[in-house]
């Protein structure tokens, strides 16, 4: 057990701050001292850790507890879509980077604005906090989910990559063509019928959430290779457009 100084050293998470999260039930303290001085155990400090990476990629404390607090919170997943916020944020400082040494060789203005644009990131920090937050979507998701096995779960998974492999198949043809565009509306179908109503809008951010990179970008190209994710991203683009 290490004490709430201990802890503020530790992480660099300031006593006030510590002393908050425990008042509004963010981050309970494990126990007390004879004292009454705040402890935290080894559980403690690993939802600190979640609660540090949400909030550094800029989740309210808000959303983060919801997240936390939420009954099918899978932790893993959480981290597989923090490594992919994480790896966005980098890309646009990389970016940004980029530009600043351009102008600085160049030694005057260059008309190129695209390094600013975090829109994509947006998009993705959008479907992280609709997948996990109190939404009608999540809402229709537990609702269809609540008396599904583990097997069924699996199974249904499988189907749901099973339709996304296929525009692995299609890569020679133009996105807008009739039949791949069909392929969209099969798996806007599909989630709509097993997970939640999925609107052109949901849709369009699950396919920028397809090609962002990181394990779904990887499972999706694993399963129809190389380079179906990013297409299917293009046709669903189309589709919503």
């Amino acid at each position: 057990m290490m004490t709430v100084n201990e802890v503020s050293q530790l992480t660099g998470v300031s006593i006030r701050a510590l002393h908050y999260y425990d008042q509004i039930g963010l981050l309970p303290a494990a126990g007390h001292t004879d004292s009454g001085y705040r402890l935290y155990d080894d559980a403690a400090l690993e939802r600190l850790q979640q609660i540090l990476l949400f909030r550094e990629l800029e989740f309210s404390l808000k959303d983060i507890q919801r997240i936390l607090e939420n009954s099918a919170f899978d932790r893993k997943m959480a981290l597989e879509q923090q490594i992919t916020l994480l790896t966005l944020k980098k890309q646009h400082l990389e970016a940004l980077i980029a530009l600043a040494e351009k102008l600085q060789k160049a030694g005057g203005a260059i008309m190129d604005f695209t390094a600013f644009d975090t829109q994509k990131i947006k998009d993705y920090a959008a479907q992280a906090k609709q997948q996990w937050g109190a939404t009608p979507e999540y809402k229709e998701y537990e609702e269809k989910t609540a008396h599904k096995t583990i097997k069924e779960t699996a199974d249904r998974g499988s189907q749901l990559m099973a339709i996304l492999a296929v525009f692995g198949t299609m890569q020679t043809k133009d996105p807008a063509a009739s039949e791949v565009q069909a392929q969209v509306k099969k798996l806007q179908n599909f989630i709509s019928a097993h997970y939640y109503t999925c609107s052109k809008m949901i849709l369009n951010q699950l396919g920028q959430m397809y090609a962002a990179g990181g394990a779904f970008t990887e499972n999706i190209n694993a399963a129809g290779g190389p380079g179906t994710a990013e297409f299917a991203q293009k046709a669903i683009e189309v589709y919503c457009s």
